[in-house]
């Protein structure tokens, strides 16, 4: 499933509420610019190994050991795991432009190979994957075939008057009103590059 919609507009907290409903484990794997698919599935952590080798305390055959120094990413856990869980993959559109192409072979094939230890994992089960994407760049068209899209629009005033009364019960409708009705004539009057998010507007009331 690809989620996308402005920054606020509840994209993260729609995998956990999919996680909720259906009893799976979240798995969340926030995207920066610098990640790769590999960090998905595991890091082979060289410079413990030496540092352990250097000043450790379990001498030379736990230095041996490679697989003490293999930590499995979002993707890997999620293959490994003994029960379906609700993959999150936040903001694909930070990576790289290889980046979704490199995640949609490693989605097609539910297993992947550890060099350093010739260990193989497979997934028992088949994740559920949420992706979310803000639109700051576009997404190759491969990758966009392979998924079940949807658009989260960003509320109108209704909707975010519900939206602030689920989080905060207790405020005065009045203030409610004025808060929301000064928020979406400034947001129309200056034609904000930026739609505010749902946040910055509870930090108004």
């Amino acid at each position: 499933l690809l989620v996308k919609g402005e920054p606020g507009t509840g994209k993260t907290l729609l995998a956990s509420a999919i996680a909720e409903a259906m009893g799976h484990p979240l798995i969340h794997w926030p995207v920066k610019s610098t990640t790769r698919a590999q960090d998905g599935l595991y890091i082979y952590d060289t410079v413990q190994r030496l540092y352990d080798a250097r000043f450790g305390d379990g001498g030379a055959e736990a230095v041996k050991d490679i697989r003490r120094y293999i930590k499995p990413g979002p993707l890997g856990r999620a293959f490994a795991s003994e029960e379906r869980v609700v993959l999150l993959i936040d903001e694909v559109d930070k990576a790289d432009l290889e980046f979704p192409n490199d995640l949609l072979h490693e989605l097609d094939r539910m297993q992947y190979f550890v060099t350093e230890t010739g260990d193989e994992i497979q997934a028992r089960f088949r994740p559920v994957v949420v992706i979310t994407s803000n639109n700051e760049k576009e997404l190759p068209d491969a990758f966009l075939r392979r998924c079940v899209f949807h658009f989260i629009d960003f509320p109108e005033p209704e909707m975010m008057k519900r939206v602030v009364r689920v989080h905060h019960p207790g405020v005065d409708e009045r203030i409610i009103d004025q808060a929301i009705a000064a928020f979406y004539d400034t947001r129309g009057l200056t034609r904000l590059r930026k739609r505010p998010s749902t946040s910055e507007l509870v930090d108004w009331i």
